[in-house]
């Protein structure tokens, strides 16, 4: 068995997910206190999961050290670590935007992002140990890496990926993949939350295409964990896959762009997965009809999925910290309603301060012990068949149309 883990997207709220990975880094060794590796031999992350997940991955030897740490640097978290929040950083892309809707069709110019988020790639170089992922992958702690984002240049949706031998190169509609060495600018590429965020520069098959989130158009997630041959699947997502309200009572009047923001956003982050689960789900029904000497060769295959997800509602937690933002965050906030309760939900992918991610890591934490016994069984097989099983993985490149 290969047991994969899928690390969704959504800004300050993928603080979640380090809270959820260091109870499954305490089950793990619980489970098998010999054994320090984890037992997730693919890890596939988009946009801030993107980052948790290469974390992780560069860790595959030591679970519960790399779990730490990611806890860590969340606990520590602070918005000017991710985005610009000084004064001149915050107005001149206020400025830009204004210009922008004003005069813009003069210049012919447009502002890139409503935040400049420079700091993240220092903290990137700085938290991240690329090389170890290389380390991973030859000593076969690691099968699979993989980083998703798509393309604003060709609205292809590309899967980046470090393996440990070649994997066939899948191709769907507007979805393929790509064999790289990750670097910290695909990572960027992936949590580049549209419009808040700058797309990203990479060159793909000799040519450069500018790249944002992941999440938006993915209509697959799992898919990546599939091709990389996983029987079953963690996904740890960063919201529940359930429509949002406001944190109070709605307002009277015209929603505030924020209001519509939090919804576009819900669309973007919650959406896919909760869709991908259910598509999942039909095809494991559909292959128990199967007779068992025809499965191999129809293509599809059982990939079971377990999904931890918040047991709370995010955006009433982030309601309690708006005003841990910085001043000149809040202002720009303000302009579209973004620093009311009523566009906490808005406010939550961009609260990267330490009150509201600490609390996220303890809901993580716990809800992931909520779920004990199943993942402690799922961990419990994959280790035993890691350490039953001689030399290298087989390959898993192949696979019909039901199961990505």
């Amino acid at each position: 068995m290969r047991l994969a883990l899928v690390l969704m997207g959504g800004g300050a709220r993928a603080a979640y997910q380090a809270g959820a990975l260091a109870a499954l880094a305490q089950i793990a060794r619980e489970v098998a206190p010999a054994h320090r590796a984890s037992p997730f031999s693919v890890v596939c992350g988009t946009s801030a999961g993107a980052i948790n997940a290469t974390s992780i991955a560069s860790h595959a030897d030591d679970f519960l050290r790399g779990a730490d740490r990611l806890v860590d640097v969340w606990s520590a978290m602070r918005a000017n670590r991710v985005y610009r929040t000084d004064w001149p950083g915050v107005v001149g892309a206020g400025v830009r935007w204004l210009a922008a809707m004003t005069v813009g069709w003069a210049a012919r110019r447009s502002p890139r992002a409503l935040f400049d988020n420079t700091p993240l790639a220092g903290l990137l170089h700085e938290a991240l140990s690329f090389h170890r992922i290389d380390q991973m992958l030859e000593s076969r702690a690691l099968h699979a890496l993989s980083v998703t984002a798509l393309s604003y240049s060709s609205g292809r949706h590309l899967t980046f990926y470090q393996a440990s031998e070649p994997i066939h190169a899948w191709r769907r509609a507007q979805r393929t993949a790509r064999m790289v060495e990750l670097t910290p600018a695909h990572l960027l590429a992936s949590s580049a939350i549209p419009f808040i965020f700058p797309a990203v520069r990479l060159e793909v098959d000799g040519r450069h295409e500018y790249f944002g989130d992941g999440s938006i158009r993915q209509i697959a997630p799992l898919s990546p964990a599939i091709h990389f041959g996983a029987d079953r699947i963690v996904v740890i997502g960063a919201a529940a896959a359930r429509p949002e309200v406001p944190a109070t009572a709605p307002e009277n009047g015209y929603p505030s762009l924020a209001q519509i923001g939090q919804q576009v956003l819900a669309s973007v982050f919650l959406d896919s997965i909760g869709a991908d689960i259910e598509r999942m789900e039909h095809v494991n029904r559909m292959v128990l009809q199967l007779p068992h000497v025809v499965e191999p060769e129809s293509g599809w295959r059982h990939v079971e999925v377990l999904a931890i997800a918040p047991s709370e509602r995010i955006e009433l937690i982030a309601a309690r910290h708006l005003k841990r933002l910085p001043l000149t965050v809040r202002g720009l906030l303000g302009a579209v309603g973004g620093n009311r309760a009523s566009g906490a939900s808005f406010a939550s992918y961009l609260l990267f301060e330490s009150e509201f991610t600490r609390e996220l890591i303890d809901l993580g934490r716990r809800d992931a012990l909520a779920r004990r016994d199943e993942l402690a069984a799922w961990i419990e097989r994959a280790d035993r068949n890691t350490h039953d099983t001689s030399g290298p993985h087989g390959h898993h490149g192949q696979h019909g149309p039901g199961t990505a």
